[in-house]
């Protein structure tokens, strides 16, 4: 995986072997930050970056500029990596070891984008449940959006709040607001 823009532009990061990831590629990546540049100023954005895996989308949205990001990953070799090359870019992402679920149910503050990518295999319902907490709990900003990466076997075009969804390859970015 490598750094597209900003700050340490054209860097490589190579995450161990052995996390239980499967990170966006750097094609997709690059399409979502376009949208998100016509949309943000993305240094003044807060991130919350559910089932963040290698850490691939923070450290992108703070290599931007983006200064309030939380990185929120089950896996503990997962959060250990973030919390590593995130002190070693100096870049500021608080890692969370949580469910994501059980975070959403007791997040306090709001973010003006919340990723999230959960592994493409889930069953429906769990990509929905996402949503809901978001919703439910109202943790995005006025003008916020919830991106959901899954794969184009998927379809939640269905749940309320889509907005619409953008394919790369296998990936999909379904937007809520």
């Amino acid at each position: 995986m490598r750094i597209i823009s900003g700050k340490y532009k054209g860097k490589r990061l190579t995450a161990p072997a052995k996390l239980p990831v499967r990170p966006t590629t750097d094609v997709a990546k690059e399409a979502l930050f376009n949208i998100l540049n016509n949309h943000y100023h993305i240094a003044s954005l807060k991130v919350l970056d559910l089932f963040s895996g290698t850490g691939n989308i923070s450290y992108e949205f703070a290599a931007r500029g983006a200064e309030n990001i939380t990185a929120v990953d089950a896996n503990y070799d997962c959060v250990k990596f973030i919390k590593k090359t995130s002190a070693e870019l100096e870049f500021p992402i608080t890692t969370i070891k949580s469910d994501v679920y059980k975070y959403l149910e007791k997040a306090a503050s709001k973010a003006d984008v919340i990723f999230a990518d959960p592994p493409y295999d889930m069953e429906k319902d769990d990509f929905a449940r996402i949503a809901q907490l978001v919703f439910e709990k109202k943790l995005l900003t006025e003008d916020g959006q919830l991106i959901i990466e899954h794969s184009k076997h998927t379809d939640l075009s269905d749940l309320d709040h889509f907005r619409e969804g953008r394919k790369y390859g296998s990936s999909v970015f379904s937007f809520f607001e």
